[in-house]
């Protein structure tokens, strides 16, 4: 596509509405994409936007910069590292090269390596997406020297908001609400615990430079202080190489409220209204919405005021939201943070605003105004983005590897939209995010949104590792979150009903034993078909005995544990008598069941007491079973055989990898005595800290690894000779 001077906004409105709206694409050929026609307005003398451009970042943002860029004519050029190397944004750009090995220090974190390839490529500017060098005033710096455009804010920008101690002073002097702390530059743990005591408990400690939740600690009471401080420091280095972090107050009953700005070089400075993110685990966001529910027009519009008096007072340049803590009983909202780029929730403003970010970032880093006023912005219907995580809920949401073995996106549509970096094949490592995609839906109202976002992580299929859809489904189900009442703590509030056990319905299990059983005949009649006696009841009748029915039992564990047996009869008229056995429960029988399989499409067809259900079912590393019908995701464990199977005398006392991880810090010593509880390793995955504490009283035996040493799932770390009581 050829770049296209902005000079006749009539025709060039007409030109995108003829040719590009019917037959543009988002980041792959099933999801489309809209174009907004309130981006292309122009006026006489608007610059040309930028013609090759530089993405520093990788996954689904790399490949969301690069959608827009290719739907203006803009060039792009990909970098990647060398576990990334068959990754989808390097498929898209148009040239794309090598900057280092998996860790990101050595390549997404390399300013030179980075700044040597757009000037090999004849880049004029770099998009940092988000994480990654996306809010570092030192690049931002670098660029500037090597005249090389960098789409975000000007440096200075960066280092003010980037703290968030001198963020907060800014923000006073701005007459922007802050909430109670310590913001100052005194790190000593003992003064920092006395501000602590001072402001009263709970307290959050926050990395000053921090993001996503990293260098986040909440306090409860003055005795876990130390540690969590110490913690929280380790992890802000590791993470953003500065370790200072500041005291606040924590809100009982918080919501996280943040407004997107944009601000152009002209001096103008708008808001696109606001998102509620308060849906959280780990201090991270997982559902996020817009606009945030429950709010009045007056405390809309006072958020989005004090949103750009923000922007304002620190002479804002491009993308930037401006993070609120609101109290969820009076409405009061302080500010909290300044994030310098596009948000990873972008899209839900997006939708509700009738916008392309991406492309009011290219205009702005190509020195035209902002492509529309405040009065021409308005908020149409309601926008959910969830986040698809590599993630296991049920075990404390640690991270998950491993490939996508199967995956299937819902179908998109004008109020449907998947943004990814990753195709069916693709691995999850442990270097990176472990986010796998973003699912954002529209409707009219709140309602019809939670409607349509139901029923597409209903289509939403993935094999291969743990994922986070099962757990969004309970939380978009929920009553109160479906009345509007959110809060960053809904997660543990409402824990015991998103967490309920389920039963592993009989339907299911009837599709999971007949998929088996009938790919099974169907692989044999192939088999056959080409053998020396095709005709042979030997081989054309592999199922059929004589005076009796042929009769096959599989085994199965479901999520709770717990064995499963069932017993399927095969009948003279190609039906089965079923019988399941649950435990030591009495069997469930159900008779003349009927089956059909399709290999290719991976369906079954069960037909059971006049019941018709059709289901896909996945065969995963032959281990697992995955049934997706109307019950959601169904796993079934076919368990190894017990010769197999180690014994438990033989794991007395072991402490076991939770994840794929890097060893961070070993804090104890082979022949040391510890209590229950005492801290053992800290592990790092997926730029999180875990630490790992001694489940029994006893004697470390043995430690496995050192300090740097990536460790697969389930491996033994440390073994401890128990101390009998």
């Amino acid at each position: 596509m050829a770049r296209y001077t902005y000079t006749k906004s009539n025709h060039l409105t007409h030109f995108f509405r003829n040719n590009l709206i019917s037959n543009v694409y988002s980041l792959n050929s099933n999801v489309p994409f809209t174009v907004y026609n309130r981006c292309f307005f122009s006026s006489t003398g608007r610059k040309p936007l930028l013609d090759k451009i530089l993405i520093a970042n990788r996954g689904e943002i790399a490949c969301r910069v690069m959608r827009t860029a290719k739907k203006l004519g803009v060039k792009t050029v990909a970098v990647y590292s060398e576990a990334d190397r068959h990754a989808l944004h390097v498929k898209m750009a148009d040239e794309a090269y090598l900057i280092g090995p998996a860790p990101s220090a050595e390549s997404y974190l390399n300013m030179n390596k980075i700044i040597s390839v757009a000037k090999m490529s004849n880049s004029q500017a770099i998009h940092p997406g988000y994480g990654f060098l996306s809010e570092n005033s030192n690049f931002a710096e670098l660029l500037a020297k090597e005249k090389i455009t960098f789409i975000g804010p000007p440096a200075s920008a960066i280092e003010s908001m980037g703290s968030k101690s001198e963020s907060k002073d800014i923000m006073i002097a701005a007459n922007v609400p802050v909430v109670p702390g310590y913001h100052g530059t005194n790190q000593d743990p003992q003064f920092l615990k006395q501000k602590a005591l001072e402001i009263g408990y709970p307290v959050l400690i926050k990395a000053i430079k921090g993001g996503g939740g990293k260098g986040m600690r909440i306090v409860n009471d003055p005795l876990e202080f130390d540690i969590q401080l110490e913690s929280s420091k380790r992890e802000a280095m590791k993470s953003f190489g500065d370790d200072q972090v500041l005291i606040e107050k924590y809100l009982l009953t918080p919501r996280h409220v943040e407004v997107q700005i944009f601000a152009d070089t002209q001096g103008n400075v708008v808001h696109l209204f606001e998102r509620d993110c308060s849906i959280q685990r780990r201090h991270q966001k997982i559902l996020e919405e817009a606009p945030a529910p429950g709010l009045s027009d007056d405390i809309r519009m006072e958020l989005g005021s004090k949103a750009v008096a923000a922007a304002k007072a620190v002479n804002y340049v491009g993308a930037g939201t401006v993070e609120f803590i609101m109290d969820n009983v009076d409405k009061k909202f302080y500010f909290m943070e300044m994030n310098t780029r596009l948000q990873v929730e972008h899209p839900v403003t997006e939708m509700v605003t009738s916008t392309d970010l991406v492309q009011w970032q290219l205009e702005i880093a190509s020195g035209n105004p902002l492509p529309a006023s405040q009065k021409e912005l308005k908020l149409e219907g309601h926008a959910f983005e969830a986040r698809i995580y590599a993630e296991n809920p049920a075990n404390n949401f640690l991270p998950d590897t491993g490939p996508l073995l199967h995956l299937r996106t819902p179908s998109a549509s004008p109020n449907v939209r998947i943004e990814t970096g990753f195709e069916q094949g693709d691995e999850i490592n442990v270097h990176y995010d472990p986010m796998i995609a973003k699912l954002v839906v529209k409707g009219q109202n709140r309602m019809e949104a939670i409607r349509i976002l139901k029923r597409a992580l209903d289509e939403y299929e993935v094999v291969g590792l743990n994922t986070n859809i099962e757990f969004l489904k309970s939380v978009v189900s929920h009553d109160a979150f479906f009345d509007g009442e959110v809060e960053t703590d809904f997660i543990a509030k409402h824990n015991e009903k998103l967490f309920a056990p389920k039963e592993t319905p009989s339907h299911v299990i009837i599709q999971a034993s007949l998929s088996l059983i009938l790919s099974e005949l169907q692989n044999i009649m192939k088999e056959t078909t080409g053998s020396f006696d095709p005709f042979s009841p030997w081989t054309s009748l592999p199922f059929s005995r004589l005076n009796t029915n042929h009769i096959q039992t599989v085994k199965f564990r479901d999520h709770n544990n717990d064995d499963i047996y069932v017993k399927a009869e095969l009948n003279n008229d190609n039906s089965f008598n079923i019988a399941i056995v649950r435990g030591i429960s009495h069997p469930i029988v159900f008779k003349n069941v009927l089956g059909s399989w399709n290999e290719t499409e991976k369906q079954i067809i069960v037909e059971i007491e006049n019941y018709r259900v059709r289901s896909r079912v996945i065969l995963e590393k032959n281990s697992k079973v995955v049934v997706f019908d109307n019950e959601g995701k169904m796993v079934l464990e076919i368990p190894e055989p017990s010769y197999l199977q180690v014994k438990a005398a033989d794991v007395a006392g072991s402490i076991r990898t939770p994840m794929p991880c890097k060893i961070s810090q070993i804090l104890v010593k082979t022949g040391q005595i510890i209590e229950k509880g005492t801290p053992l390793i800290v592990l790092e995955a997926m730029k999180m800290e875990h630490l790992i504490t001694s489940p029994s009283t006893g004697t470390i035996e043995k430690i496995f690894y050192n300090v740097g040493d990536f460790v697969e799932e389930n491996k033994n770390l440390v073994n401890i000779a128990i101390e009998n009581v």
